[in-house]
């Protein structure tokens, strides 16, 4: 239940807007691919960024068709994952907590919608302090039945925070995340940490920025028109 004054809401995705976790990720999946003897590259790894294990395994890296294998190889990935999140000291990008801390004054409550896991989520949260600003608002790769870029996990998002999808604002860096955005009915922010901004010069997205910086609840307010 939120008590939060404004009929907006806000919400992130996690790696490349609120964190930086790519590195972590890649080292991730390249470890995976040797532990199996499978192919790996920094350009299927580009184009698999921000969708579900269970959608890139067999459709981008073309690793498995078992479902039982696809869901035991990315459980593998995500305890590596966890593992090199521990090991690494991990910052807030430049300017969350700006933002997150601007928000808080102006009533917006903010919610978190993820491709990855729950735990991913609580192992990054707790390392970074953002968990004191979203506390339970956050919702998982396992909450739900389909990833990005169907629009179930930012609805799902917005539920917790009990905003409608019209009054939201998704805040993405990943193409698959601008589309589970917009048809999710919300307006979206794309930050250029992962793609350069001309890769979402047609997207839909309602405002491109480099870093969230120059994001504050005004800006939000006048891209959702309230």
């Amino acid at each position: 239940m939120t008590t939060s004054s404004s009929p907006l809401g806000v919400v992130f995705d996690l790696d490349g807007v609120l964190i930086d976790s790519h590195d972590q990720h890649e080292s991730s999946w390249f470890t995976l691919a040797k532990e199996i003897g499978k192919p790996m590259t920094k350009e299927l790894f580009k184009e698999s960024f921000g969708m579900r294990n269970e959608m890139c395994i067999p459709n981008v890296f073309e690793w498995s068709h078992n479902e039982a294998e696809i869901k035991e190889l990315g459980e593998r990935k995500e305890e590596l994952y966890r593992e090199l999140l521990i090991s690494r000291n991990l910052d807030p990008l430049p300017g969350v907590l700006d933002l997150v801390e601007n928000l808080k004054r102006s009533g917006i409550p903010i919610s978190l919608g993820s491709s990855t896991s729950r735990k991913n989520i609580e192992v990054c949260f707790q390392s970074t302090g953002l968990d004191s600003y979203f506390g339970s608002h956050y919702t998982g790769a396992e909450d739900v039945a389909r990833g990005k870029p169907n629009p179930d996990v930012f609805l799902r998002a917005a539920e917790k925070i009990e905003r409608e999808p019209a009054n939201c604002l998704v805040i993405e860096d990943a193409h698959v995340g601008v589309e589970a955005g917009l048809a999710a009915g919300m307006k979206v922010i794309a930050v250029t940490t992962t793609h350069p901004s001309e890769s979402f010069a047609n997207s839909g997205a309602h405002l491109i920025v480099g870093s969230l910086t120059v994001v504050n609840a005004e800006v939000i307010s006048g891209i959702i028109g309230c």
